[in-house]
């Protein structure tokens, strides 16, 4: 081996043990595509750019909470809504990204025959109870001058959506991407009723870290943030919409055609927009005053039993020094 081989061995694995010594983040995703746009991050070299050392943990929704919550791994994308659960039940965690918000993803979908909110009064609908997406509901209801009560709620898992549909059992089903496109497209005649569109910021997707690993990995995790921005610049290039969706649609094993149409559904938020959300507030259009209204919902639903202090565990600090730097 001649001397410029050895010196290019030597300085590969000086860097390979440098970046071995860097503290290893684990973060857990799901199938939502303001998570599972985490996959451009690892696959365009994103992490690495900014010399992080990050480990993307795949899970279904639910599981990638229990992993959280049994300190399998530092961070997971849940909606902001489940960043308050997981806090009230002991997962302690700060919000320390947002993501993006659904923007018509999560939908009521209406059985053949039901045109409107409206038309649900008196009869059953199919729900994950205690979920973001029963609150959904519940916002659909009063907006369209009905009570809770004014329906039957059926307790659905969400995934059973166009099972529980068709089983004519029910006059609407509440889900979320795949399972809401799903029973449009399954059930003949089944209606689009109200959408996550008609309420902005009802529902954030966010990034929650353990208050453990962002003590000890304050740094990094601002280079975890820097990435995903990145992410969020990949995919605004239009250049790039056929590989993004491409990378995404692979992750979750469907088709790029069919991944395609859930993109316009979910509002990703740019660096300055993001930090716009993260201004404290009352209403949707704060990620504060839409984790009070969730935290206020799961309460009275005996989620869980005590309200949780949002102010505490939602961080706008990263976003913010990410909007300032860039200026």
């Amino acid at each position: 081996m001649n001397l410029t081989k050895i010196l290019l061995v030597c300085v590969t694995a000086a860097v390979a043990a440098v970046y071995a010594q860097k503290p290893l983040l684990k973060i857990a995703y799901s199938d939502w595509p303001g998570w599972t746009a985490w996959e451009i991050a690892d696959k365009k070299g994103f992490f690495k750019k900014h010399d992080v050392n990050v480990k993307l943990e795949w899970f279904d929704y639910g599981p990638s909470m229990d992993a959280f919550a049994a300190k399998q791994v530092d961070a997971v994308g849940v909606a902001n809504g489940d960043a308050m659960m997981l806090n009230a039940t002991g997962a302690r965690n700060s919000i320390i990204l947002i993501n993006d918000y659904s923007n018509g993803n999560d939908k009521i979908v209406g059985a053949p025959g039901i045109n409107s909110i409206k038309d649900l009064k008196g009869k059953k609908v199919g729900v994950e109870i205690g979920c973001l997406s029963h609150a959904l509901l519940i916002n659909a209801l009063t907006k369209n001058g009905l009570k809770e009560s004014d329906v039957t709620l059926v307790n659905m898992p969400t995934h059973q959506a166009v099972q529980t549909l068709e089983s004519g059992e029910v006059a609407a089903v509440v889900a979320w991407v795949p399972h809401s496109v799903n029973a449009l497209e399954v059930v003949k005649g089944a209606k689009e009723l109200y959408t996550s569109a008609n309420e902005p910021g009802i529902i954030y997707d966010v990034l929650a870290v353990s208050q453990e690993s962002l003590m000890k990995n304050k740094a990094e995790w601002e280079k975890v943030v820097a990435a995903w921005y990145d992410v969020i610049d990949f995919l605004n290039d239009p250049k790039n919409k056929d590989e993004a969706v491409k990378i995404l649609a692979a992750r979750v094993g469907i088709s790029e055609k069919k991944y395609a149409t859930f993109m316009g559904g979910t509002r990703f938020l740019t660096a300055e927009e993001a930090a716009a959300r993260f201004k404290k507030g009352e209403g949707y259009g704060s990620v504060y005053g839409s984790s009070k209204n969730v935290d206020a919902f799961f309460v009275k639903n005996k989620v869980y039993e005590k309200n949780v202090d949002v102010n505490r565990y939602i961080i706008p600090s990263f976003t913010e020094a990410f909007v300032k730097a860039k200026k």
